[in-house]
């Protein structure tokens, strides 16, 4: 069995509803998605990246060590999986990117891809990242 780490990023929402929802339930639904409440709403995630488990960990030990993004990024080991949000954009790009020199080829295409991720949440905050780890 091996194992993966898979970034997936949202690609869309959607409200579950049927024909028979009355109209004043459809609007506390409609206002629930609005503040960012899930009731009623699925998310669709779409498979973004995928990397082996051990190159992942050489991957993030790039990091500056003791650094929260370092911290944030090994919650994927630690607990199996990590969301990444707005709230995380600027920690994770700014040490990204000071990573990618001290990285291997295929480490720099993996940064790269998580920062053009970061710059998609940047611009539309509503996005956000799952990192999971799977088993294969």
């Amino acid at each position: 069995m091996s194992e993966s780490v898979v970034f997936c990023q949202l690609s869309r929402k959607f409200v579950d509803e049927n024909d028979n929802t009355p109209s004043d339930t459809q609007q506390v639904v409609y206002y629930s998605l609005a503040i960012g409440h899930h009731l009623g709403v699925i998310d669709c995630l779409k498979e973004n990246l995928v990397c082996s488990f051990e190159p992942y960990k050489a991957w993030i030990a790039t990091l500056e060590e003791g650094s929260e993004a370092r911290r944030k990024m090994e919650g994927v080991p630690r607990y199996g999986e990590i969301v990444i949000d707005q709230s995380h954009v600027v920690l994770l790009a700014k040490a990204f990117d000071a990573a990618k020199p001290t990285q291997t080829e295929q480490q720099q295409i993996w940064s790269q891809e998580l920062l053009d991720m970061l710059q998609a949440i940047q611009q539309e905050p509503a996005i956000y990242l799952m990192v999971r780890r799977r088993y294969d």
